[in-house]
């Protein structure tokens, strides 16, 4: 019995092709949306120029509001690291300690209310097809954070951790949850321990320097002409 409850890291892993699906399911969602309450609505030149500079920054704060998020619920800031990963196409916040189930949900759902949600309600108040634009490709690119929300709402008794794999979460409990079929994740094993590498606050990939020196230039040269 001692063994049964013997408290493991179950590790899950997210799934690529469930999630891009979920993503542009929600891009056409609120695009067309968008057109049914502003029929004027349209994306294109120097707004879609400016959204696109833009978009970076976006996915920055998106994931400084992750972390904003984890520190206000209790988790230490020296414990999160950040990181840019774009061979993956992620950009990532990594809480790197064991938080409560109440943490993670409220951080998993922060950026999708503030820059998602929100920032979508004030561009259809002002017609500002900037700001609409700029959230509707939020909370696409929110797919992630919105499947482990509904996944992690489903279990109890455990405390979630991140560790080395920007892709993938530790879920630390006395509960067997190898056998739970949760939607875009993959089991991958359980753990007695994480590897928690203290890296820098910020890791930014030698590929992520060429694919941001290449877009930035591309972005700034579209506005210019």
């Amino acid at each position: 019995m001692a063994e049964k409850n013997k408290k493991k890291y179950y590790l899950f892993e997210m799934k690529g092709a469930p999630l891009n699906i979920i993503s542009v399911i929600l891009f056409l969602f609120f695009l067309i949306l968008t057109e049914i309450l502003i029929p004027s609505f349209e994306i294109g030149g120097d707004s879609l120029s400016i959204s696109f500079l833009l978009l970076i920054f976006v996915f920055v704060f998106h994931e400084v509001l992750h972390s904003i998020s984890y520190v206000i619920c209790g988790a230490d800031f020296k414990n999160i690291t950040y990181g840019a990963h774009l061979e993956k196409g992620i950009f990532c916040c990594l809480c790197k300690q064991n938080i409560s189930k109440k943490n993670i949900l409220i951080s998993l759902l922060t950026p999708f209310v503030v820059i998602g949600i929100l920032t979508y309600f004030l561009g259809i108040l002002f017609s500002n097809s900037v700001l609409i634009f700029l959230s509707i490709l939020n909370i696409s690119g929110c797919s992630g954070d919105l499947v482990m929300f509904f996944d992690l709402c489903r279990l109890s008794n455990f405390e979630y951790s991140e560790y080395d794999n920007p892709m993938a979460f530790g879920l630390y409990s006395g509960d067997d949850f190898s056998k739970k079929k949760l939607f875009g994740l993959r089991y991958l094993g359980s753990k007695d321990q994480l590897e928690k590498t203290v890296l820098k606050k910020v890791t930014i990939t030698k590929s992520s320097v060429v694919i941001l020196v290449i877009y930035f230039t591309f972005a700034i040269l579209n506005i210019v002409m």
